[in-house]
């Protein structure tokens, strides 16, 4: 198993930056791809970012593309996601997530573990 403790959500201005990490534990060694996803009010949970175990591979949404960076510290186990220029449609809750599958499959929606989430929201 996978526990993943999300942190750094909070209320921004449009146009303002925030910054999220996860922090992960126990069965890291598997967590082959870690990633972000988001739930915004009355939508279904949608892709964020994912990002390889070397972190030389990256995926992002359209529409983050640009303005959200994703990273992770291994020796940490630790992911975070850098997000510019915010807008009040990034208002959602944001959940980490760890999955044994390489970063394609991960993309396409094999996640096996998610953390609890961290409200972002973003006022116009």
């Amino acid at each position: 198993q996978v526990q993943l403790v999300e942190s750094g959500g909070g209320l921004v201005q449009a146009g303002d930056s925030l910054s999220l990490s996860c922090l992960a534990s126990g069965r890291t060694t598997s967590a082959n791809t870690m990633g972000w996803l988001r739930q915004a009010p009355g939508k279904e949970r949608e892709f964020v970012a994912a990002i390889s175990w070397g972190g030389s591979t990256t995926f992002y949404a359209d529409a983050v593309k640009g303005r959200f960076t994703i990273s992770r510290d291994n020796a940490k186990n630790t992911v975070y996601l850098q997000m510019n220029s915010l807008q009040p449609e990034d208002t959602a809750v944001y959940y980490c997530a760890v999955s044994f599958n390489l970063i394609i499959a991960a993309r396409r929606g094999n996640w096996n573990y998610w953390g609890q989430g961290t409200q972002v929201t973003v006022s116009s």
